[in-house]
């Protein structure tokens, strides 16, 4: 991809926060899944984390290199016209200068967006102190900057995990956090693991940019999240899992009645073909 190509995406994909439709996100973890849902018609697509790493052979929390992350996420852009924006989970490395690597890796991949978690996986996801954390998107948007590519920085705050942090104060701390966030350089900010409207839609009016929000069973629905002031849904590694489930229900008829059934309504191998060779 030419710099000027890559510049493009990244223009397209700042637009597409903006309204005035809500930017739904379906999240792939392969690039079977990503022309899947190029060919479904998003206008942009991302990855998924949790998707990548089990796909690779990893449990989710950072456990997956940054380079083989970003190896991925290089054959995703390479597969699809769309924009791609990678998760590339808390950076791999607390300190700012490995975020400055990610993000560059991320770049190279050809990505136009990263998300950036602001927790310690390996502590739990106890929330990294909000100054460092506000540094390390500082770090990501420099390295942007200097590369000539507006992309959207995704910057992820774990406040509402539940064990990112004690006591009351989740909204507050997200609010906070995001709006600090913003003023370092992202574009966006992502609370994810809520689903309560009323706490979505203060959420959607304190930060003062646009507000990602990961959906679930449970969520509230698409318009609702649009009427609540949402710019932003993405839904994680659910439809890796959601696949995933499909697998596990055909082993256990292969192993069980030995039927078939599982194979009913499956892509016709012909039109896999013609999807990935196109």
């Amino acid at each position: 991809m030419t710099d000027n190509a890559q510049r493009a995406k990244a223009e397209l994909f700042q637009r597409l926060h903006k309204g005035p439709e809500l930017l739904v996100l379906a999240n792939c973890w392969d690039v079977a899944s990503a022309r899947l849902i190029e060919a479904a018609g998003f206008p942009a697509i991302a990855t998924s984390s949790a998707g990548v790493a089990w796909a690779l052979g990893y449990a989710d929390g950072e456990n997956i290199s940054r380079d083989e992350m970003a190896d991925m996420v290089r054959r995703v852009c390479a597969a699809v016209r769309v924009p791609v924006t990678a998760d590339m989970e808390a950076g791999y490395g607390k300190a700012p200068e490995a975020v400055a690597a990610t993000m560059r890796a991320a770049l190279d991949a050809g990505a136009v967006g990263i998300n950036l978690e602001d927790s310690d996986a390996a502590a739990g996801h106890k929330l990294l102190d909000r100054g460092l954390a506000v540094e390390r998107v500082r770090a990501a948007r420099e390295v942007a900057d200097r590369a000539g590519i507006p992309a959207v920085i995704n910057a992820r705050t774990d406040a509402f995990f539940p064990t990112a942090m004690t006591g009351d104060g989740r909204l507050a701390e997200a609010v906070a956090r995001g709006n600090a966030y913003l003023q370092a350089g992202a574009a966006s900010v992502f609370v994810p693991f809520i689903a309560k409207p009323d706490v979505i839609g203060r959420l959607a009016r304190e930060i003062d940019g646009p507000l990602n929000i990961l959906a679930r069973p449970g969520s509230p629905s698409l318009p609702e999240m649009k009427a609540l002031g949402v710019a932003r849904v993405s839904v994680g590694g659910v439809l890796a899992t959601s696949a995933y489930a499909v697998v596990k229900r055909a082993a256990a008829e292969l192993k069980g009645p030995g039927t078939y059934g599982f194979a009913e309504g499956a892509i016709p191998h012909p039109e896999m073909n013609k999807l990935l060779g196109g």
